[in-house]
């Protein structure tokens, strides 16, 4: 089985991952954000690194959706090709940083992945208010996103917003992040581990 967490920066993604994957004793597979070479210089110059940026994510995702499909066992994955498509990808293409010749090509070529990959069984997708996401930007401290534009962060969320509710096909869990704190509080993480057990393992669950 297949699990995504999807949502903004600093939604914390990353966090309900690891602590999925302890509850449950699902396989993690996290981002490629600390080893990433072009992501300095994308929040360095974005229009100049946006095209080489994408292109990376995609390539790493697309990997990442092979090594899923032939492991065993339940796999939580740290964000999706998709929302690298239609969130990121369309995001920067809007705000103008890309060429109509860039993102014709990478369009074609993800629509050639499209033939081989498949949706995930679920995915969970953190709802946060710009102000939420980022204080949790500031809090974790990463050099290269203090620089982000809230417009940035604003246009992001919408796009988010588009792809949940009018584009992804896959069946989806929305999880409004403002007021829970699942790290730190037993209550809150239970919150989503309930609503799990019952679309996964409930009357009508997920087929593994």
């Amino acid at each position: 089985m297949h699990i995504v967490i999807a949502g903004n920066i600093g939604s914390g993604k990353s966090t309900l991952t690891r602590l999925l994957s302890q509850h449950y004793g699902w396989t993690p597979r996290y981002e490629s954000v600390d080893h990433n070479p072009y992501l300095e210089d994308y929040y360095r110059d974005i229009h100049r690194w946006s095209f080489n940026l994408e292109v990376y994510f995609l390539k790493e995702r697309f990997r990442d959706m092979l090594a899923i499909a032939q492991t065993p066992g339940t796999i939580i994955q740290d964000r999706s090709i998709f929302e690298g498509v239609y969130v990121f990808m369309a995001n920067n293409k809007a705000m103008g940083h890309l060429s109509d010749r860039d993102y014709r090509t990478y369009m074609e070529l993800f629509e050639q992945m499209l033939s081989i990959i498949k949706l995930p069984d679920l995915m969970i997708y953190l709802r946060a208010s710009v102000s939420h996401l980022v204080n949790n930007i500031q809090k974790r401290g990463r050099d290269y996103e203090q620089t982000m534009k809230l417009e940035y962060i604003e246009n992001l969320n919408q796009r988010y917003e588009d792809f949940i509710n009018n584009q992804y096909k896959g069946r989806v869990m929305i999880v409004d992040k403002d007021n829970l704190d699942f790290e730190n509080r037993r209550e809150d993480f239970s919150s989503i581990t309930s609503r799990i057990d019952k679309l996964l393992y409930g009357l009508f669950p997920i087929e593994n």
